[in-house]
């Protein structure tokens, strides 16, 4: 269903029935886990898949940087200069 980068790639899937007998399938709600981090100073041009490039070896694992962080939307992670982002160790 997912790819194995994706971060729903092992999250177990619900399915229910609702009371108009369609069946609806959705992802759990996964646990994120407090990996250890390292502090990132945004800069002009930062984006999460090149920092994800940078530091994890593969700009698919940006969702990582997003995870590791409390902001709900990633693209705000990187929308203003000198906020801090923390991103995690590979």
């Amino acid at each position: 269903m997912f790819s194995d980068t994706s971060r729903y790639a092992r999250t177990p899937v619900d399915t229910v029935v609702t009371a108009g007998g369609r069946r609806v399938s959705a992802i759990r709600l996964r646990r994120l886990p407090s990996p250890p981090a390292d502090p990132h100073t945004v800069i002009q041009g930062d984006r999460l898949d090149l920092l994800a490039q940078q530091h994890l070896g593969d700009g698919t694992r940006s969702w990582h940087i997003a995870d590791a962080n409390t902001t709900l939307e990633a693209s705000a992670l990187v929308g203003r200069i000198l906020d801090t982002l923390w991103i995690p160790r590979p």
